[in-house]
């Protein structure tokens, strides 16, 4: 999980440190997690929110419990519900060779379907839509009527 190994006796380690310290929060945890596995980035910073997100998975697979979060998220704008955006929603049930030919559309801030892509990724992906973090590559594939296939 994020690039590590995870043992039991990491997992004995959490669960440890949770039980010696039943008043903290996950980002204690997390920093400290990174502390003692001497887990760096590049520019030598804790990989803090890499622990976070391995926290995570692990009370997610069942194998720790974690404090409840204190606060809610400061971001405002952290994976809010987008406004939906009129596009022809038609199903399509044509043979591929009568969509061709299928274009694939890069998709940057500046153009068009920048507002479209996150709403198509909202409404049909099966894991919704969540802020992206990091360099994203985003395309849309489009039949020749320039309708949205994927």
């Amino acid at each position: 999980m994020q690039g590590r190994e995870i043992r039991p006796e990491d997992i004995a380690l959490i669960r440890a440190w949770l039980q010696a310290h039943p008043d903290s929060n996950r980002t204690r945890l997390s920093r400290e997690l990174c502390v003692r596995w001497n887990w760096h980035n590049g520019a030598g910073r804790l990989k803090d929110m890499a622990a976070r997100s391995l926290l995570l998975k692990l009370e997610a697979r069942g194998h720790i419990q974690l404090p409840p979060r204190r606060t809610a998220s400061v971001n405002g704008l952290r994976n809010r519900k987008l406004r939906p955006i009129v596009s022809d929603s038609s199903p399509i049930a044509e043979p591929l060779p009568s969509l061709q030919p299928v274009r694939m559309e890069p998709v940057s801030p500046s153009s068009p379907a920048a507002r479209l892509f996150p709403w198509l990724l909202q409404r049909y992906h099966y894991l919704g839509h969540r802020n992206c973090v990091g360099e994203n590559l985003k395309y849309l594939a489009r039949d020749h009527q320039g309708r949205p296939l994927a």
